[in-house]
Protein backbone atom coordinates (compact mmCIF):
# COMPACT_ATOMS: atom_id res chain seq x y z
CA UNK A 1 0.00 0.00 0.00
CA UNK A 2 2.78 2.39 1.20
CA UNK A 3 4.64 1.81 -2.35
CA UNK A 4 1.25 2.16 -4.13
CA UNK A 5 1.29 5.22 -2.56
CA UNK A 6 4.48 6.26 -2.96
CA UNK A 7 4.24 5.35 -6.96
CA UNK A 8 1.36 7.81 -6.87
CA UNK A 9 3.16 10.79 -5.94
CA UNK A 10 6.26 10.54 -7.97
CA UNK A 11 3.76 10.34 -11.01
CA UNK A 12 1.52 13.00 -9.37
CA UNK A 13 4.76 15.16 -9.86
CA UNK A 14 5.53 14.39 -13.63
CA UNK A 15 1.73 14.73 -14.24
CA UNK A 16 1.84 18.55 -12.54
CA UNK A 17 3.67 19.79 -15.55
CA UNK A 18 0.80 19.00 -17.51
CA UNK A 19 -1.80 20.28 -15.16
CA UNK A 20 0.02 23.25 -15.22
CA UNK A 21 -0.19 23.28 -19.01
CA UNK A 22 -3.55 23.05 -18.99
CA UNK A 23 -4.10 25.96 -16.49
CA UNK A 24 -2.72 28.15 -18.80
CA UNK A 25 -4.97 27.48 -21.42
CA UNK A 26 -8.16 26.51 -19.70
CA UNK A 27 -8.09 29.58 -16.63
CA UNK A 28 -5.22 31.98 -18.01
CA UNK A 29 -6.53 31.95 -21.84
CA UNK A 30 -10.00 30.91 -21.35
CA UNK A 31 -9.42 28.23 -23.95
CA UNK A 32 -11.11 24.88 -24.03
CA UNK A 33 -7.56 23.17 -25.68
CA UNK A 34 -8.38 19.51 -26.40
CA UNK A 35 -5.27 19.22 -28.61
CA UNK A 36 -3.71 18.28 -24.97
CA UNK A 37 -4.86 14.23 -25.35
CA UNK A 38 -2.67 14.44 -28.87
CA UNK A 39 0.57 16.83 -27.54
CA UNK A 40 0.81 14.80 -24.72
CA UNK A 41 1.76 11.74 -26.84
CA UNK A 42 3.44 13.67 -29.12
CA UNK A 43 5.93 14.46 -26.35
CA UNK A 44 5.89 10.73 -25.38
CA UNK A 45 6.31 9.71 -29.02
CA UNK A 46 9.41 12.06 -29.81
CA UNK A 47 11.35 11.65 -27.18
CA UNK A 48 10.91 7.85 -27.17
CA UNK A 49 11.62 7.40 -31.07
CA UNK A 50 14.64 9.74 -30.66
CA UNK A 51 16.20 8.24 -27.23
CA UNK A 52 16.14 4.80 -28.91
CA UNK A 53 17.15 6.46 -32.05
CA UNK A 54 20.60 6.53 -29.96
CA UNK A 55 20.08 11.50 -28.93
CA UNK A 56 21.09 11.99 -25.18
CA UNK A 57 17.75 11.63 -23.52
CA UNK A 58 17.81 15.33 -22.46
CA UNK A 59 18.52 16.55 -25.79
CA UNK A 60 15.47 14.36 -27.02
CA UNK A 61 13.36 15.75 -24.52
CA UNK A 62 13.77 19.44 -24.89
CA UNK A 63 13.03 18.38 -28.73
CA UNK A 64 9.76 17.05 -27.16
CA UNK A 65 8.58 20.42 -25.55
CA UNK A 66 9.44 22.02 -28.66
CA UNK A 67 6.99 20.10 -30.68
CA UNK A 68 4.64 20.19 -28.07
CA UNK A 69 4.71 24.04 -28.61
CA UNK A 70 4.23 23.90 -32.59
CA UNK A 71 1.52 21.71 -31.83
CA UNK A 72 -0.41 24.61 -29.55
CA UNK A 73 0.88 26.98 -31.93
CA UNK A 74 -0.84 25.75 -34.86
CA UNK A 75 -4.09 25.18 -32.57
CA UNK A 76 -3.79 28.60 -31.91
CA UNK A 77 -3.61 29.56 -35.56
CA UNK A 78 -6.81 27.54 -36.27
CA UNK A 79 -8.23 29.84 -34.12
CA UNK A 80 -6.75 32.92 -34.34
CA UNK A 81 -6.48 33.15 -38.38
CA UNK A 82 -8.49 30.49 -39.55
CA UNK A 83 -11.64 32.01 -37.61
CA UNK A 84 -12.16 27.80 -35.98
CA UNK A 85 -14.27 27.53 -32.92
CA UNK A 86 -11.77 27.06 -30.26
CA UNK A 87 -13.18 23.54 -29.40
CA UNK A 88 -13.39 22.58 -32.69
CA UNK A 89 -9.48 23.82 -33.09
CA UNK A 90 -8.72 22.15 -30.33
CA UNK A 91 -10.49 18.65 -31.35
CA UNK A 92 -9.16 19.10 -35.30
CA UNK A 93 -5.70 19.03 -33.68
CA UNK A 94 -6.18 16.48 -31.35
CA UNK A 95 -7.28 14.39 -34.44
CA UNK A 96 -4.57 15.32 -36.64
CA UNK A 97 -1.92 14.57 -34.04
CA UNK A 98 -2.99 11.11 -33.63
CA UNK A 99 -1.81 10.28 -36.76
CA UNK A 100 1.22 12.71 -36.27
CA UNK A 101 2.00 10.41 -33.82
CA UNK A 102 1.69 7.16 -35.04
CA UNK A 103 3.67 8.13 -37.94
CA UNK A 104 6.64 9.54 -35.95
CA UNK A 105 6.50 6.22 -33.57
CA UNK A 106 5.97 3.91 -36.96
CA UNK A 107 3.93 1.67 -34.65
CA UNK A 108 1.48 2.33 -31.63
CA UNK A 109 3.83 1.23 -29.08
CA UNK A 110 7.81 2.03 -28.61
CA UNK A 111 9.32 0.21 -25.24
CA UNK A 112 12.39 2.20 -23.38
CA UNK A 113 12.67 -0.38 -20.74
CA UNK A 114 16.55 -1.06 -22.32
CA UNK A 115 17.07 2.50 -22.90
CA UNK A 116 19.46 5.02 -20.93
CA UNK A 117 16.52 7.56 -20.06
CA UNK A 118 16.40 10.99 -17.88
CA UNK A 119 14.74 8.92 -15.20
CA UNK A 120 17.75 6.21 -15.23
CA UNK A 121 19.95 8.86 -15.60
CA UNK A 122 18.53 11.08 -12.80
CA UNK A 123 18.41 8.18 -10.38
CA UNK A 124 22.11 7.50 -10.96
CA UNK A 125 23.12 10.68 -10.45
CA UNK A 126 20.90 11.07 -7.15
CA UNK A 127 22.32 7.28 -6.17
CA UNK A 128 25.88 8.71 -6.38
CA UNK A 129 25.32 11.48 -3.72
CA UNK A 130 24.14 8.90 -1.23
CA UNK A 131 21.23 10.50 0.34
CA UNK A 132 18.92 7.86 0.14
CA UNK A 133 21.08 5.93 3.18
CA UNK A 134 19.88 9.06 5.43
CA UNK A 135 16.39 9.03 4.21
CA UNK A 136 15.61 5.22 4.42
CA UNK A 137 17.04 5.49 7.80
CA UNK A 138 15.05 9.04 8.78
CA UNK A 139 11.67 6.97 7.56
CA UNK A 140 13.07 3.27 8.99
CA UNK A 141 10.56 3.51 12.26
CA UNK A 142 7.43 3.45 9.51
CA UNK A 143 8.93 0.73 8.12
CA UNK A 144 8.68 1.97 4.37
CA UNK A 145 11.83 1.88 2.18
CA UNK A 146 11.35 3.11 -1.54
CA UNK A 147 14.19 1.92 -4.40
CA UNK A 148 15.21 5.51 -4.29
CA UNK A 149 13.95 8.96 -3.34
CA UNK A 150 15.63 10.84 -6.36
CA UNK A 151 12.67 10.69 -8.88
CA UNK A 152 10.02 12.06 -6.24
CA UNK A 153 12.35 14.63 -4.84
CA UNK A 154 13.86 16.04 -8.59
CA UNK A 155 10.41 15.38 -10.21
CA UNK A 156 9.07 17.85 -7.14
CA UNK A 157 11.84 20.06 -7.34
CA UNK A 158 11.20 20.51 -11.22
CA UNK A 159 7.75 20.83 -11.12
CA UNK A 160 8.53 23.65 -8.73
CA UNK A 161 11.30 25.00 -11.23
CA UNK A 162 8.20 25.17 -14.05
CA UNK A 163 6.25 26.79 -11.13
CA UNK A 164 8.21 29.85 -10.43
CA UNK A 165 8.94 29.92 -14.19
CA UNK A 166 5.56 30.55 -14.83
CA UNK A 167 4.59 32.77 -11.62
CA UNK A 168 7.40 35.43 -12.74
CA UNK A 169 6.03 34.62 -17.14
CA UNK A 170 2.72 36.10 -15.81
CA UNK A 171 4.05 39.06 -14.43
CA UNK A 172 5.82 40.44 -17.02
CA UNK A 173 3.66 42.81 -19.82
CA UNK A 174 3.54 39.71 -22.00
CA UNK A 175 2.22 37.89 -19.29
CA UNK A 176 0.04 40.51 -18.05
CA UNK A 177 -1.05 40.65 -21.70
CA UNK A 178 -1.82 37.03 -22.10
CA UNK A 179 -4.13 37.17 -18.83
CA UNK A 180 -5.88 39.86 -19.46
CA UNK A 181 -6.65 38.58 -23.24
CA UNK A 182 -8.16 35.73 -21.00
CA UNK A 183 -10.14 38.07 -18.89
CA UNK A 184 -11.59 40.16 -21.68
CA UNK A 185 -10.07 39.65 -24.40
CA UNK A 186 -12.24 42.81 -26.45
CA UNK A 187 -10.84 45.39 -23.87
CA UNK A 188 -7.12 44.41 -24.81
CA UNK A 189 -7.49 44.32 -28.04
CA UNK A 190 -8.81 48.61 -27.50
CA UNK A 191 -5.56 49.23 -26.65
CA UNK A 192 -3.63 47.80 -29.77
CA UNK A 193 -2.33 44.28 -28.29
CA UNK A 194 -2.07 41.56 -31.07
CA UNK A 195 -4.36 39.40 -28.95
CA UNK A 196 -3.97 36.57 -31.99
CA UNK A 197 0.11 36.41 -30.92
CA UNK A 198 -0.81 36.44 -27.57
CA UNK A 199 -3.65 33.37 -28.04
CA UNK A 200 -1.03 31.68 -30.23
CA UNK A 201 2.04 31.64 -27.69
CA UNK A 202 0.01 31.41 -24.52
CA UNK A 203 -1.36 28.25 -26.25
CA UNK A 204 2.25 27.50 -27.51
CA UNK A 205 3.96 27.87 -24.08
CA UNK A 206 0.57 25.43 -22.63
CA UNK A 207 0.98 22.36 -24.93
CA UNK A 208 5.13 22.63 -24.48
CA UNK A 209 4.11 21.82 -20.78
CA UNK A 210 2.16 19.11 -21.78
CA UNK A 211 4.32 17.56 -23.97
CA UNK A 212 7.16 17.62 -21.50
CA UNK A 213 4.82 15.73 -19.32
CA UNK A 214 4.15 13.12 -22.17
CA UNK A 215 7.80 12.85 -22.74
CA UNK A 216 8.80 12.60 -19.00
CA UNK A 217 5.59 10.02 -18.14
CA UNK A 218 6.94 7.87 -20.91
CA UNK A 219 10.68 7.41 -20.03
CA UNK A 220 9.12 7.17 -16.13
CA UNK A 221 6.79 4.00 -17.35
CA UNK A 222 9.41 2.52 -19.99
CA UNK A 223 6.92 2.96 -22.94
CA UNK A 224 5.34 5.52 -25.24
CA UNK A 225 1.94 4.14 -26.74
CA UNK A 226 -0.54 5.92 -29.17
CA UNK A 227 -3.67 5.89 -26.83
CA UNK A 228 -1.61 7.27 -23.53
CA UNK A 229 -3.16 10.79 -24.14
CA UNK A 230 -6.90 9.75 -24.11
CA UNK A 231 -9.26 12.05 -21.54
CA UNK A 232 -5.55 13.52 -20.23
CA UNK A 233 -7.44 16.51 -20.68
CA UNK A 234 -10.23 15.28 -18.49
CA UNK A 235 -7.04 14.87 -15.99
CA UNK A 236 -5.63 17.83 -16.26
CA UNK A 237 -8.85 19.82 -15.13
CA UNK A 238 -9.10 17.37 -12.39
CA UNK A 239 -6.41 18.60 -10.90
CA UNK A 240 -6.57 21.74 -12.00
CA UNK A 241 -9.92 21.82 -10.17
CA UNK A 242 -9.14 19.67 -7.18
CA UNK A 243 -6.07 22.18 -6.17
CA UNK A 244 -8.41 25.32 -6.37
CA UNK A 245 -10.76 23.77 -4.12
CA UNK A 246 -8.47 22.94 -1.46
CA UNK A 247 -5.90 24.91 -1.69
CA UNK A 248 -7.47 28.03 -3.19
CA UNK A 249 -6.31 30.53 -6.46
CA UNK A 250 -6.47 34.25 -4.80
CA UNK A 251 -3.29 35.17 -6.38
CA UNK A 252 -1.34 33.38 -9.40
CA UNK A 253 1.47 31.89 -7.01
CA UNK A 254 -1.03 30.15 -4.87
CA UNK A 255 -3.01 29.06 -8.37
CA UNK A 256 0.13 27.61 -9.51
CA UNK A 257 0.75 25.55 -6.06
CA UNK A 258 -2.96 24.55 -5.72
CA UNK A 259 -2.32 22.93 -9.37
CA UNK A 260 1.00 21.22 -8.65
CA UNK A 261 -0.84 20.20 -5.15
CA UNK A 262 -4.08 19.05 -7.60
CA UNK A 263 -2.23 16.78 -9.60
CA UNK A 264 -0.64 14.76 -6.82
CA UNK A 265 -4.20 14.42 -4.70
CA UNK A 266 -5.83 13.64 -7.88
CA UNK A 267 -3.18 10.19 -8.24
CA UNK A 268 -3.46 9.52 -4.29
CA UNK A 269 -7.35 9.54 -5.19
CA UNK A 270 -7.47 7.05 -8.14
CA UNK A 271 -4.83 5.07 -5.98
CA UNK A 272 -6.77 4.80 -3.18
CA UNK A 273 -10.07 4.42 -5.57
CA UNK A 274 -8.81 1.77 -7.13
CA UNK A 275 -7.71 -0.15 -3.82
CA UNK A 276 -12.13 -0.61 -3.41
CA UNK A 277 -12.64 -4.19 -4.07
CA UNK A 278 -15.35 -4.03 -6.90
CA UNK A 279 -13.41 -1.56 -8.59
CA UNK A 280 -10.65 -2.45 -11.13
CA UNK A 281 -8.08 -0.59 -13.59
CA UNK A 282 -10.80 -0.73 -16.25
CA UNK A 283 -12.60 1.74 -14.13
CA UNK A 284 -10.23 5.00 -14.65
CA UNK A 285 -12.28 6.80 -16.25
CA UNK A 286 -14.74 6.30 -14.14
CA UNK A 287 -13.16 7.28 -11.16
CA UNK A 288 -11.46 10.06 -13.32
CA UNK A 289 -14.92 11.44 -14.29
CA UNK A 290 -17.09 10.97 -10.59
CA UNK A 291 -13.76 12.90 -8.72
CA UNK A 292 -14.07 16.42 -10.98
CA UNK A 293 -17.82 15.79 -10.68
CA UNK A 294 -17.21 16.04 -6.98
CA UNK A 295 -14.42 18.49 -7.31
CA UNK A 296 -16.96 21.15 -9.14
CA UNK A 297 -20.01 20.22 -6.90
CA UNK A 298 -19.06 19.63 -3.46
CA UNK A 299 -17.33 23.26 -2.91
CA UNK A 300 -20.51 24.57 -4.53
CA UNK A 301 -22.56 23.06 -1.49
CA UNK A 302 -20.33 23.82 0.83
CA UNK A 303 -20.40 27.83 -0.25
CA UNK A 304 -24.17 27.20 -0.53
CA UNK A 305 -24.12 26.30 3.47
CA UNK A 306 -21.46 28.63 4.43
CA UNK A 307 -24.07 31.27 2.83
CA UNK A 308 -27.35 30.23 4.53
CA UNK A 309 -25.31 29.92 7.75
CA UNK A 310 -24.32 33.54 7.57
CA UNK A 311 -27.77 34.64 6.42
CA UNK A 312 -29.04 33.27 9.51
CA UNK A 313 -26.08 34.80 11.73
CA UNK A 314 -27.26 38.16 10.00
CA UNK A 315 -30.86 37.28 10.62
CA UNK A 316 -30.44 36.60 14.50
CA UNK A 317 -27.98 39.49 14.74
CA UNK A 318 -30.93 42.26 13.49
CA UNK A 319 -33.62 40.23 15.57
CA UNK A 320 -30.95 40.56 18.73
CA UNK A 321 -30.32 44.65 17.63
CA UNK A 322 -34.13 44.83 17.48
CA UNK A 323 -35.06 43.97 20.45
CA UNK A 324 -32.22 45.27 22.18
CA UNK A 325 -33.47 48.54 21.22
CA UNK A 326 -37.32 48.22 21.44
CA UNK A 327 -36.28 47.28 25.56
CA UNK A 328 -34.11 50.77 25.42
CA UNK A 329 -37.13 52.05 24.33
CA UNK A 330 -39.55 50.58 26.64
CA UNK A 331 -37.10 51.40 29.08
CA UNK A 332 -37.01 55.31 28.59
CA UNK A 333 -40.83 55.28 28.04
CA UNK A 334 -40.68 53.75 31.46
CA UNK A 335 -38.82 56.54 33.02
CA UNK A 336 -40.19 59.60 31.50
Amino acid sequence: MATAIFGSIEAGAIYALMALGVYLSFRILDFPDLTVDGSFVTGAAVSAVLIVGGMNPFLATLIALFCGFAAGCITGLLHTKGKINPLLSGILMMIALYSINLRIMGKSNVPLLSEETVITKLTAFWQGLGLDNGLHALFSDSGFAPKTWGILILMLLLALVVKVIIDSFLKTDFGLAIRATGNNETMIRSFSADTDLLKIIGLGISNALVALSGALIAQYNGFSDVGMGIGMIVIGLASVIIGEAIFGAKTIVRATFAVIGGAILYRLIVTLALRVDFLETGDMKLITAFIVVCALVVPKIVERQRENQRKKRRLVQSKQKANESGEQLAAIKTNS
